[in-house]
């Protein structure tokens, strides 16, 4: 683990390869599991402020889905989390002409029709940030359905880190990201010894 202010990284972040493939696993994360999309107050907020935008790019299953039952819900672990179809596709995944599930909050993003891209805990996946009293814990998420972002990112050498560099900069700022690329320089540096 590495510590950075108040985040405790795992190692897996600058040790492990990833990089999506959704030629191969068809945006399967967006539509396979238990629960939906955790969601923060502020993104609940953002969603349904956004919304009558955002439902030109969804499915008509989907719109009626959280014209029912809203955006989002509890799940089992006390979570606000994206309403889900059938138990499994979040409300908000639209597929393309290849049949990849994509995200429809980001494709209106995309379209400049609102400036939130969608949720962070999308964007950071496969990381997974908890609380820990004061702490942040920064852990990588292995899910089998990822089998081809951790072969296709092994292929090409991107690390976790870099692969969702984005993302972190979203998250934590810029600043943040570049203490973690100077982190990842020591370690490599270390194995090289």
């Amino acid at each position: 683990m590495i510590e950075i202010e108040d985040k405790i990284i795992s190692l897996d972040i600058f040790e492990k390869y990833f990089l999506c493939d959704l030629n191969s696993c068809k945006g399967a994360c967006c539509v396979k599991g238990d629960s939906g999309a955790p969601l923060t107050n502020k993104e609940i907020l953002e969603i349904e402020a956004n919304i009558d935008l955002i439902k030109p790019n969804m499915r008509k299953l989907s719109i009626d889905e959280i014209d029912k039952n809203g955006i989002f819900y509890i799940d089992q672990d006390n979570e606000q989390v994206t309403t889900l179809i059938n138990k499994e596709e979040c409300a908000f995944v639209y597929f393309d002409k290849d049949n990849i599930a994509k995200c429809s909050i980001e494709k209106t993003y995309k379209k400049d029709k609102i400036t939130f891209r969608k949720p962070i805990s999308c964007h950071l996946y496969p990381i997974r940030v908890q609380k820990l009293n004061s702490y942040q814990a920064i852990n990588y998420n292995k899910w089998d359905i990822c089998k081809s972002a951790i072969k296709c990112g092994s292929a090409k050498k991107v690390k976790i880190f870099s692969f969702l560099k984005d993302a972190i900069i979203r998250m934590w700022g810029a600043d943040f990201y570049k203490q973690i690329e100077l982190i990842d320089a020591e370690l490599d540096k270390k194995k090289n010894l």
